[in-house]
């Protein structure tokens, strides 16, 4: 199993403990992700807001670097890169107007003919559950999580077909598999106010806050997410959460990698566990899955 991987900006950045974990899991399962050559910014939500044709013109450049390494699918984990990649995919294949003005700007022909997939699809539907379990080397027992998969990951669901529009489950299809309980909960879409972390602070405060207080009431030790902003925003800022509304919150704030990559019997520092701003350390010693961190 093959893939053109790109991990965009968030994964070399900010969210290294992503990008890490996720390579350290394809390797475990003997998924092959051979990162794109020279990629670029896929635009995210700056390019979208300031200029179609240039949120366009990004990630239809990456996707031309993947084809020219003989691959048609590629793979990402960013939430916002797989929004942006697969957005781009649908004008090209269904907007003659902005497709010849995209082909004329990136200086090639392209109709949207490369897939472009999520890890958690990949893993999911081509991997499959049966072999993940077959690869464990422990499960993960007692552990209750919050599965929250954000505003963008099925939004909008004609361009990104990855998952239920209001109920998604790969994330919980995955958690169960390796033996976590996610419980059952409304706020598994809601949006944790993502790229205005730093221009409307008081708004992603609010939003996170709702969402750690969601996750808590219904029982979860932890939350799991698979996306960048989303893990940020509830992490970075939980304990500022607390001052402001005087909670007590203590989730940590797995991405699904990260768990998968311990259930395999992945090292805890090669999973970056050691990199959050919650520590995760004592939830993991009390349910017997002390990771080395």
């Amino acid at each position: 199993m093959k893939y053109a991987y790109y991990p965009g900006c968030s994964l070399h950045s900010t969210a290294k403990e992503y990008d890490l974990s996720t390579r350290e899991v394809a390797k475990a399962l003997g998924i092959e992700l051979i990162e794109i050559p020279d990629w670029i910014c896929c635009g995210a939500t700056p390019a979208h807001i300031t200029m179609h044709l240039l949120s366009l013109a990004l990630p239809v450049k990456n996707i031309i670097k993947a084809r020219a390494m003989g691959s048609y699918e590629i793979v990402t984990c960013c939430a916002a890169c797989f929004s942006r990649l697969k957005t781009a995919n649908y004008f090209m294949r269904t907007d003659d107007e902005h497709r010849q003005k995209v082909e004329q700007i990136v200086g090639e022909p392209y109709k949207g003919e490369v897939k472009v997939r999520h890890f958690l699809d990949v893993l999911v539907n081509d991997f499959g559950l049966k072999n993940l379990k077959g690869n464990l080397v422990k499960e993960l027992k007692g552990l209750k999580v919050a599965c929250y998969y954000g505003c963008l990951l099925t939004r909008p669901p004609e361009i990104t077909e990855l998952d239920d529009l209001e109920d998604p489950h790969l994330i919980d299809d995955l958690m169960r598999t390796i033996g976590v309980e996610p419980v059952q909960w409304p706020y598994k879409t809601e949006c944790c106010g993502a790229s205005f972390s730093l221009t409307k602070t008081d708004i992603v405060l609010k939003l996170s806050c709702d969402i750690l207080q969601m996750a808590y009431d219904e029982g979860a030790q932890a939350i799991v997410v698979a996306c960048p902003l989303c893990q940020s925003n509830l992490d970075l800022r939980q304990s500022t959460i607390n001052k402001k509304y005087k909670k007590d919150f203590n989730l940590p704030i797995f991405y699904f990698t990260q768990l998968i990559g311990l259930a395999l019997g992945i090292d805890g520092k090669k999973l970056g566990l050691d990199k959050h701003i919650v520590p995760p350390a004592a939830l993991l010693g009390e349910k017997d899955k002390l990771a080395k961190i």
